[in-house]
């Protein structure tokens, strides 16, 4: 009688070992256009593994967060909106607009909400957007675990990568390390003379040692998840702390249930995705869409929520929608004409798809650089005529070294894509 039993205690052991550990996480998110979807494509994630989730967020990303299965919660303060970033300002106003809406202007709030947040649980860690430093310090000032997510292109400073915003080439030689090293720390003087004092308040408010530079925050962090495929970003010596997790090719729910009609025909189909945040972009993409009138090609232009569909004047060989399902699309498209933006561009990668990019400012130029200097595409003015959008559209569809380029580079993008184990181990899921 004992044996029976004794393999029934044994059997329920072993049911016991191999059942999965619940944890709870809290995520602070900002918003922040194209970096919500994978921000949140990381949330359903989690949840998918029975995991608890409660998101910290806008208000104008509750839909989103409900969409994942995951609990929300409304940051207390007001919404700064979208950045204005494309407005006709010096350089050193719109960098102070630029670090002010990213890092400081909301800062406070966000401490004082994760604060709230994690006195009535404390999760298993908090995982926060690039740009939610109150959140980050106020998981650092609790000793609890924190992970922030970068669903682009690694944006600080490291050995190897040229400084951020201007699209250069991998530094070489002296002269290019000189470059670097230059930018860097005019840039990284920049940035902490307008934010350093306002982070440090905050951390001293909250017993914690202040920084030597805004970027510290961020290398406090367990982990910096990259959310791009390592052979699209450029070689370079990052944190310890840093890991590529691989890209997240989720639409943004806006856009996922809204596919559309692939009738067949001969002609090629050109992608237009422009930015889902407001750009001043309306008078780019009625270029983009003259020159596709001119071309014996089928257009499709997303323009997502910032640009009212109705302000498009439109050929006949061109339809135009405000979203559908660009991953879906993407499989059929035989290019894509972009503002540069990293989910789009690594969409279209994934699928072997050649890209012709007009960036507008932020990454847009980075993401450019990585795309041209692979083969994988061309990038002109955001203030090109149709003319000139026409004859670059037609040189890459008549040009097979752009496909085959985009395909080679798109394999290895796919690949990270198409498995989740790097980042959930990385969270502890």
């Amino acid at each position: 009688m004992a044996r029976p039993i004794l393999r029934v205690y044994r059997c329920f052991m072993e049911n016991q070992e191999q059942a999965p550990t619940v944890h709870n996480y809290l995520f602070a998110l900002t918003h922040g256009g194209g970096a919500n979807p994978p921000e949140l494509g990381v949330v359903s994630r989690l949840v998918a593994r029975g995991h608890d989730v409660l998101v910290l967020a806008d208000a104008s990303m509750e839909t989103g967060v409900v969409v994942t299965g995951a609990k929300f919660t409304r940051w207390s303060g007001e919404p700064l909106g979208e950045i204005q970033d494309w407005k006709k300002v010096g350089p050193r106003q719109k960098a102070r607009m630029t670090v002010e809406h990213m890092f400081t202007a909301r800062a406070a709030d966000q401490l004082l909400d994760t604060l709230t947040a994690l006195e009535s649980e404390i999760p298993h860690q908090v995982v926060t957007s690039f740009n939610a430093f109150g959140a980050m310090l106020a998981a650092e000032s609790r000793g609890v675990d924190f992970s922030v997510l970068l669903p682009n292109i690694y944006p600080m400073p490291a050995k190897g990568l040229p400084p951020l915003a201007m699209g250069l080439a991998p530094a070489r030689g002296f002269w290019g390390a000189t470059r670097d090293s230059m930018l860097n720390a005019m840039g990284g003087r920049l940035i902490n003379n307008m934010a350093l004092p306002q982070i440090n308040a905050l951390r001293t408010q909250q017993g914690l040692v202040p920084l030597t530079t805004v970027w510290d925050q961020v290398h406090h962090a367990k982990r910096e998840l990259i959310l791009t495929s390592r052979s699209f970003d450029f070689p370079a010596q990052l944190p310890d702390n840093a890991r590529y997790a691989g890209p997240i090719l989720d639409d943004p729910w806006w856009a996922a249930n809204t596919p559309w009609d692939f009738a067949q025909h001969d002609l090629p189909l050109i992608l237009v995705a422009m930015s889902s945040t407001f750009q001043n972009h309306g008078s780019c993409m009625q270029r983009i869409v003259d020159a596709l009138g001119e071309l014996p090609v089928r257009g499709l232009l997303t323009t997502g929520p910032a640009i009212d569909v109705a302000q498009i004047r439109v050929p006949p060989n061109v339809s135009v929608v405000e979203a559908a399902a660009h991953s879906q699309i993407m499989a059929h498209t035989d290019l894509v004409i972009t503002h540069g933006g990293h989910g789009t561009v690594i969409k279209a990668l994934a699928e072997g798809t050649p890209l012709l990019i007009l960036p507008h400012g932020r990454d847009q130029a980075e993401n450019a650089s990585r795309v041209t200097r692979r083969g994988a595409g061309i990038a002109i003015s955001r203030k090109s005529s149709a003319a000139k959008i026409a004859k670059v559209a037609s040189r890459i569809l008549e040009t097979e070294s752009y496909r085959l380029a985009a395909a080679e580079l798109g394999k290895s993008v796919a690949a990270d894509a198409s498995t989740d184990h790097v980042l959930l181990a990385e969270l502890g899921a």
